[in-house]
């Protein structure tokens, strides 16, 4: 029987910060990180295998992470957790006792009550490398693609698929626009146009019914009544938390996952859990919620590596931070949308400004960005923020959600002092976070 003193069971976005940070906070310790997959894959970068990367192998997360952090990796699964005498069992008949233990087993996609989603070339998004070698022969092969699901994975991979392919590319969507469950409406329009510009095909408002064909797709019945050509189809509808492991071994689950307290903490004293597996609160309400972003895994990684011997750490509840892009155009957001700050009854003020990202805006690299902000009213607390922009609203809507966690309020960011170049920001009298303060600030009064 091997043993150590801290075993990680998952070695994606939640698994190897939790390891890394384990051995940065207790270097004294031996760690031991177990995964099932002999390669891991970037989670976010999947969608751009199949255009912008063209490969699975160009999308790896190299294992010299763990060995330059000197942890020890096993590649095994396990199957068992015997939580009274510490010790893990795997596949291949390994034993491993431990003093303290991290979950990070991820999720799965959701299984869908349709017809016909077992046929050849009907694919969910898996990070398994032969699966997605496997679509991405098929993506290849194709030439009429559907793809069911209008979130983030679907718009990711119906923008790719039409990279360097002739094929034709539907998005179906429930709602009706896509990124709905992120993005505020206006966002979502221009999202949606700037797919269609590059020749994405959406229908929204519908349900995917019914797969048609022998033992290969060969169409796709909607809910309207109509039917799709279709040699592929990509399911992008969401995923569950993989708790099985945890439930079998005793500790406390429910409908979101694991669950783990503030530490990262489950059931059992010795038993730490984060990422997709465990179930999440918001950071506004404290309410459960389903939200599952390898930025959250990372986050909950860093505070369950940091506090196992120790408690050094809290999660404070999810924030929701997203971002997206389609071609050269950037579309963000952070925190409450505006119609979702009023439903959770507050009382807000918001506030817009749109300026060049260079100054002055002739600069090479100039684009527009849309910097919009949401305010509690009552405190002057910053609580939402959209960006739609060039490739910088990627980092400042990090800004944004920084601001948000620190509940800085709209003076607080009208005043904060920033450092501007011409070449990399906007100008400091035109700078979008500050003036969208100010102008939310008149817009109160």
């Amino acid at each position: 029987m091997k043993q150590t003193d801290v075993v990680v069971i998952g070695g994606s976005a939640a698994g190897i910060p939790a390891a890394i940070t384990c051995r940065r906070h207790y270097p004294e310790k031996n760690v031991m990180l177990i995964r099932k997959e002999k390669q891991v894959q970037i989670p976010c970068g999947i969608p751009y295998i199949y255009g912008t990367v063209n490969s699975p192998d160009n999308n790896m997360i190299p294992d010299g992470v763990l060995s330059n952090n000197e942890i020890e990796l096993l590649i095994d699964e396990v199957k068992s957790i015997d939580k009274t005498q510490k010790i893990v069992s795997t596949a291949n008949g390994e034993e491993v006792r431990y003093d303290k233990l991290i979950m990070a087993i991820g999720s799965e996609p959701l299984d869908l009550p349709i017809p016909g989603l077992d046929k050849k070339n009907v694919f969910t998004v898996k990070k398994e490398v032969n699966h997605l070698n496997k679509m991405l022969d098929a993506v290849n092969d194709a030439k009429d693609i559907v793809i069911l699901g209008g979130g983030f994975i679907g718009v990711e991979f119906a923008d790719e698929c039409k990279k360097n392919r002739d094929a034709n590319v539907t998005i179906v969507e429930l709602m009706p626009h896509c990124l709905m469950l992120a993005f505020e409406e206006d966002l979502c329009i221009e999202a949606g146009e700037a797919l269609k510009e590059r020749g994405v095909n959406i229908i929204t408002g519908v349900k995917l019914e019914e797969v048609n064909g022998d033992e290969s797709i060969s169409s796709v019945r909607l809910s309207n009544g109509q039917e799709l050509k279709a040699d592929l189809l990509i399911v992008g509808v969401g995923v569950k938390p993989n708790s099985k492991l945890a439930a079998d071994a005793g500790l406390d689950v429910n409908r979101g996952g694991i669950v783990v307290d503030k530490n990262m903490r489950t059931s059992d004293d010795n038993i730490f859990a984060c990422g997709d597996c465990t179930s999440k609160t918001s950071f506004f309400t404290g309410r459960q919620i389903g939200l599952r972003l390898a930025s959250i895994a990372t986050m909950e990684a860093r505070i369950a590596g940091a506090n196992l011997f120790s408690p050094r750490r809290h999660n404070y509840g999810a924030v929701g931070v997203f971002s997206t892009a389609i071609g050269d155009k950037v579309f963000a957001m952070a925190g409450l949308t505006e119609d979702l700050a009023k439903e959770r009854g507050y009382e807000i003020t918001c506030g817009e400004a749109e300026a060049p990202n260079r100054h002055p805006g002739g600069m090479p690299g100039m684009s527009k960005m849309k910097v919009k902000l949401t305010f509690n009213k009552r405190t002057g607390e910053i609580i939402g923020g959209q960006i739609r922009g060039g490739s910088s609203a990627g980092e400042l809507i990090n800004t944004v959600s920084a601001c948000i966690q620190k509940k800085m309020t709209f003076d607080d960011l009208a005043t904060f002092q920033i450092g501007t170049h011409p070449a990399v920001t906007a100008s400091p009298i035109a700078y979008q976070l500050v003036n969208a303060s100010e102008n939310a600030i008149k817009n109160m009064r």
